[in-house]
């Protein structure tokens, strides 16, 4: 059985260009930006070595966005990279994992899939699918 690979991590954060300066001497100064303004959120990401960690701040009400993710600061999320999203949604729903209304959709990682906090652990799963031509791991490795 191979090891999931961890795409990233999510932070929400009250103002972006702040986080953003105050972690770029933990996670270097490589930082990508992306809007999305379909959900009203601002990301901005680092790329370490091993994951991706993504911080994200809402531009507007962002009621889609909030109702997926919360409004609470600090740890929001954590992703897996997945090769095929829908049967990987499949592939959980048989094991009891339940998906988000709305999903899967493009996030800024790939297509996403948000499932339900899991009531064992009060974690919030993303799965992400990368958008073709993405840098993974395994790609790297070759």
């Amino acid at each position: 059985m191979n090891r999931p690979r961890i795409d990233h991590i999510g932070l929400m954060v009250a103002d972006l260009d702040a986080a953003v300066e105050r972690l770029r001497p933990v996670f270097g100064g490589d930082v990508s930006y992306k809007d999305l303004p379909q959900y009203e959120l601002r990301t901005a990401i680092f790329q370490t070595a091993n994951l991706a960690v993504e911080l994200l701040q809402y531009t507007g009400e962002a009621a889609f966005a909030r109702r997926v993710m919360g409004s609470r600061l600090g740890l929001n999320h954590v992703s897996a990279e997945v090769a095929d999203a829908e049967a990987s949604i499949a592939a959980l729903e048989e094991r009891g994992f339940a998906v988000k209304d709305g999903f899967p959709t493009e996030g800024a990682h790939g297509t996403v899939a948000f499932f339900e906090p899991d009531n064992v652990t009060g974690l919030l799963f993303e799965i992400c699918q990368p958008f073709a031509g993405t840098d993974t791991e395994a790609d790297a490795a070759e």
